[in-house]
């Protein structure tokens, strides 16, 4: 009997991403999904679905000077509306709940040349309102557990992929165009969009319930990643430790470059041992994912 599936936020890059992923088995998964722009969706009937995947939600949140009303906005939408979807979806039957969280709920990248290694017993300290937005969601979600309603939320470190968002097309970009790159020894976690979907499947294959930390198999250097996209784009680059004391320099302030640099050069990584699960989800290395995208 296939599982039936309802994924919040139409159009999103991860459901777009977790609907394609699932078509490859037909039989097993029947995939919906529905927007949350406007309040129509209340008047959804939720039951007779096995899980809801909700991706609904603002993400890349320019988190500097914004107003009072942009905060309030974020929790609205990033905290309120998750939870109500929860209620809503626990109410008329659904088994499983999946939350997508963030690594951002543990707070910003270490500064360059300072590890950041996040482990079970790490308590989430968001750094700004949009990591809160995410914990307070959490929060209520959880609460909502029983014998007959299981929740799980993923905190996956920065996903990329073909027609992500973020970071990875910036490097992309940067690889493309630039002969001269940062040579720079950092960490950090990262986690491939199609990694991140058979995760997800087997979330929901296994009606799992509790709190996943997701990540692809090998860790990221920022330099190594850049060199790895120009091999994909057949651009060569050469890589310098020339401009690293501006960038130490410029990581130790307090702006907004400071605060690009440590997301770029900083070491942000979960423990190992913490994203291993009971099946096999890496179904790409780091090296195979570059590659797929350049292809």
């Amino acid at each position: 009997m296939s599982k039936k599936i309802l994924i919040t936020g139409a159009n999103s890059y991860i459901g777009t991403s977790v609907e394609k992923w699932l078509k490859q088995w037909p039989e097993e998964y029947e995939v919906d999904t529905i927007d949350m722009v406007d309040g129509s969706w209340r008047k959804k009937n939720f039951s007779g679905y096995d899980s809801v995947f909700h991706v609904a939600g603002i993400a890349h949140a320019d988190v500097g000077h914004v107003s009072e009303e942009t905060k309030a906005f974020y929790y609205k939408i990033n905290t309120e509306l998750a939870i109500e979807t929860a209620q809503k979806a626990k109410k008329e039957g659904v088994g499983q709940f999946i939350f997508m969280s963030s690594i951002i709920v543990y707070g910003d990248s270490a500064s360059m040349g300072k590890k950041k290694i996040i482990t079970k017993e790490t308590t989430p300290h968001p750094g700004n309102f949009y990591g809160d937005s995410k914990l307070q969601a959490e929060k209520g979600i959880l609460k909502l557990k029983d014998h007959s309603f299981k929740t799980v939320v993923l905190r996956p470190p920065m996903i990329y992929g073909g027609g992500s968002k973020g970071n990875y097309p910036l490097l992309v970009k940067i690889a493309k165009k630039s002969p001269v790159f940062p040579k720079i020894q950092n960490e950090r976690s990262m986690l491939y969009i199609k990694n991140l979907c058979e995760f997800v499947r087997l979330m929901i294959q296994n009606q799992e319930d509790g709190i996943f930390f997701p990540q692809n198999r090998e860790y990221v250097q920022t330099s190594q990643m850049v060199k790895l996209i120009g091999v994909a784009y057949k651009k060569r680059i050469y890589f310098t430790q020339l401009f690293n004391p501006i960038l130490r320099l410029l990581g130790k302030t307090s702006g907004k470059a400071g605060g690009m640099v440590n997301k770029a050069f900083g070491n942000l990584v979960y423990e190992r041992m913490l994203s291993d699960y009971k099946e096999d989800y890496r179904v790409y290395s780091l090296e195979e994912s570059i590659r797929e995208m350049g292809s």
